[in-house]
């Protein structure tokens, strides 16, 4: 959860307990990256304006939040993303997934938590990021149906409206799924039902601090639908035992996260690679253009 933070260094005893020190940890991962999804942000977003305010500085990130899912199944969480202004610029899309009736016209079920697109551009090209948080349930199978509702809606409606040129070209899927398991676990399998892949570099890393692997996070998006390049480039940061080292990780968990940012890697310039191939050079090859005379 990401909602206010204790003001001192000490300890505070609400959860999750967050503190200036916490604040300084998560803003070294923060930095890393030039857009951030967040998960679990709460109704009063205090803490997370702080992290960008006073720790990011508000001059070179920026900041996009939802509404509240409100009700019981909502539990008053929003989601949101951080962006470097230096690097991005929110491209004018954003908007919360709502369903459209069923085929005999009642209304359809929605998400327990809206899930949230934003689209972004860097230099000339844009890009739209879908972040959901699935319900968790008593069972993984009550998962099952948000999972598969929104990856059919994803395939469809929104797939549709890109290939007419919208601003939801370039679309990456990514949040906190609760899928328990990747290759065969059915909630893995109706997650890439519809067409999305997840790149083969996250599917063996977990995404929680447990000692039992969980893979609840994923990053996805169709491989016939991108104009940017995949670098090849995915992760984790597992910060387990590298803050707060002084207390066990149940209790570091509540002061960081339970869940590991998960990263990929895109490039958004590729005018050298162009240049090289204009050239016959071999794109791939480091310091492309050193072998080129004055």
């Amino acid at each position: 959860m990401f909602g206010n933070i204790f003001s001192q260094w000490t300890e505070n005893a609400d959860n999750p307990k967050r503190n200036l020190r916490s604040m300084v940890y998560i803003s070294e991962i923060v930095r890393c990256f030039d857009v951030i999804a967040v998960q679990e942000v709460k109704r009063d977003i205090s803490g997370l304006k702080m992290l960008v305010d006073r720790f990011l500085g508000s001059t070179n990130w920026g900041l996009v939040v939802s509404d509240v899912s409100s009700g019981s199944k909502g539990n008053s969480e929003r989601l949101a993303f951080i962006f470097d202004r230096r690097r991005v610029r929110p491209s004018g899309l954003a908007g919360e997934i709502v369903l459209p009736p069923t085929s005999d016209g009642n209304p359809a079920q929605q998400f327990d938590r809206t899930p949230y697109i934003v689209g972004f551009q860097a230099g000339k090209e844009e890009f739209a990021l879908l972040t959901a948080h699935i319900r968790y349930g008593k069972n993984p199978l009550d998962r099952i149906s948000e999972i598969q509702a929104l990856a059919a809606h994803i395939s469809t409606e929104i797939r549709k409206r890109a290939a007419v040129g919208t601003n939801e070209s370039n679309l990456i899927v990514l949040g906190d799924f609760n899928i328990d398991d990747r290759g065969d676990n059915p909630l893995f399998q109706a997650f890439v039902s519809t067409g999305l892949v997840v790149p083969h570099q996250l599917l063996n890393l977990k995404t929680t601090y447990n000692t039992k692997p969980k893979y609840y996070d994923q990053v996805a998006w169709f491989m016939d639908g991108l104009s940017v390049s995949f670098t090849e480039r995915a992760g984790v940061i597992d910060f387990a035992g590298a803050v707060f080292k002084e207390m066990p990780l149940e209790q570091m968990s509540y002061r960081v996260s339970d869940h590991f940012p998960v990263w990929v890697e895109f490039l958004l310039d590729d005018s050298n690679e162009k240049m090289a191939k204009v050239l016959g050079l071999d794109p791939g090859m480091p310091n492309i253009f050193e072998s080129i005379p004055d």
